[in-house]
């Protein structure tokens, strides 16, 4: 597991999530990371823009979902 990663996951559990919500979220995070064949760190705002717009757009995802 990477440091990040752990960090992530510590500092969700502090603030009491629900173990599926820590899964779901790391989930989406390693699927963003993916997308763009980058590490989490590596990816900025102008990334999670077009993430979104490909979500939305082609994935036919929902802002809801």
């Amino acid at each position: 597991m990477t440091r990040l990663r752990q960090l992530m996951i510590e500092e969700l559990q502090r603030r009491n999530f629900a173990e599926t919500t820590i899964r779901s979220y790391v989930h989406g995070v390693e699927h963003f990371s993916q997308y763009f064949h980058r590490r989490p760190d590596q990816l900025g705002p102008e990334h999670i823009r077009q993430y979104q717009a490909t979500l939305f757009s082609k994935l036919k995802y929902s802002p809801t979902r």
